[in-house]
């Protein structure tokens, strides 16, 4: 995946979402065009670069073909697309910070591991906050814990993603907690800029910033 260009990453991710809606009918680029505003050249280019990166794997030499004549085929893309961005993994998620917006994740569409299709997918393995009050209030599907046994928790069933949903005064610090029990990703539901090592991927999910960018486009 580290060979593939991050604007590139950002469109497939997009791209996959569009090719899930579409079921079983092939979909065309002039389409897709429609739905993103990329050009047609564009989406192509970003196909062809992933067929080239396939067949390079495979040691064809050649090019793979993932179209029909009535366009892209999601059922023989999607899988492609999965596997270059490392989505045909399984992989583990907890939550961090259980108040009203912590709590509302820990029942979206909880799976266990074992059931997740082949292609992949996200299990909540855990979820922490530092009340213990709250922690025999709350129901979930997946078991809770105080925030000192993260690192503990963290280690034991090998999760690699956290949701950030404390407070902004608490979120460096247990960003840094999290980093150093072997978190790889955080999804950082704070305001708050988080200084971490390069080895921790963050995306940062802020609603103002968001309601910003919908005000500029509107």
């Amino acid at each position: 995946m580290e060979q593939i260009p991050a604007v590139i990453r950002e469109r497939l991710l997009h791209l996959m979402r569009i090719l899930e809606a579409a079921g079983d009918k092939p979909i065309t680029s002039t389409r897709i065009e429609g739905l993103t505003g990329w050009s047609s050249h564009t989406i192509r280019k970003d196909i062809s670069f992933l067929e080239a990166v396939e067949a390079a794997e495979e040691g064809s030499g050649g090019q793979v073909r993932h179209g029909s004549p009535n366009g892209y085929v999601p059922s023989l893309l999607l899988p492609l697309i999965r596997h270059a961005l490392a989505l045909d993994k399984k992989r583990k998620y907890c939550v961090v910070g259980l108040g009203r917006l912590g709590s509302a994740y820990l029942n979206q569409g909880f799976r266990p591991l074992e059931t997740l299709p082949p292609e992949g997918g996200f299990e909540l393995a855990a979820g922490f906050d530092i009340s213990v009050n709250r922690l025999e209030i709350l129901k979930s599907p997946a078991p809770l814990y105080p925030v000192y046994k993260m690192g503990e928790v963290i280690d034991r069933f090998s999760i690699e993603i956290a949701l950030l949903c404390v407070p902004s005064e608490a979120a460096q610090e247990t960003a840094e907690k999290l980093a150093a029990a072997g978190i790889r990703g955080i999804l950082n539901f704070t305001p708050v800029v988080l200084r971490l090592p390069p080895a921790v991927a963050v995306r940062d999910v802020c609603l103002e910033e968001e309601l910003r960018a919908l005000a500029v486009r509107i």
